[in-house]
Parts: C-alpha cells; structure tokens; sequence
C-alpha cells in the first residue's frame, strides 16, 4: 500500500460537515463543543481566521480573538467532530494567506478592512 492510497483511504473514512467558504481576514464565530464529564455544552470562539493550512479533511484553520486584553489563538481541525458549526460575520480585504503580522498590531491598527459587497 502506497502513502498515497493511504492518505485517499483515511480521507474516505472521516467526514467532512460542510462549511462555508471563509480565508485569512475573515472574522468568523465557530461553535465547538465541550465535553465536562458526563455534561456536553456549545460554546462560541470569535475572532479573525489568521491562517487555513492543508486541504480536505485534514485542513485546519487558526483563529484569533482579544480576550481581557490578552490574544488567544486557537487551531481547529475542520474535520473535527466537535466542531457544529461556523459563521462567516465579515469578510476581510487581506493581500496574504497567512496574516501572523496581526499578532503584533494593537487597538485601531489591528482593524481589517471589510469588503464591500
């Protein structure tokens, strides 16, 4: 079995839910859940994609957010069966795929242009 048969067979076995279509810049909210126990419970992470990396079922995609005025980033696979859904809130006007410069803008600079319809 060659790597290539083995990556079309892992794909084949793990579903994908559909999404819809968001890039770096784009300020999305992705509901996730969480499992306490015995308890499960959605919660709600918003804040701007900085970065999809790979394709199919093993892309992930990176997302930031100001917290208490500390950033948190978070990474999630788009395969992940905790993942319920996502909402795209704002489409960004961004020149690269991978917008990591944003990590060091704060207040007023760390403003994304939004693209107009």
């Amino acid at each position: 079995m060659g790597k290539n048969e083995l990556i079309k067979l892992v794909e084949d076995s793990v579903a994908v839910k559909e999404f819809p279509k968001f890039k770096a810049g784009d300020t999305i909210t992705v509901t996730y859940k969480i499992k306490e126990g015995s308890k499960e419970r959605l919660q709600k992470f918003q804040g701007v994609v900085l970065q999809r990396v790979g394709h199919g079922p093993t892309a992930t995609f990176t997302v930031r957010k100001i917290s208490g005025n500390i950033g948190v980033e978070r990474i999630f696979p788009i395969a992940s069966p905790f993942l319920e859904e996502i909402v795209v809130n704002k489409v960004g006007v961004v020149r690269r795929a991978r917008i990591f410069y944003f990590r060091n803008l704060r207040g007023k600079k760390a403003r994304i242009k939004e693209k107009r319809m």
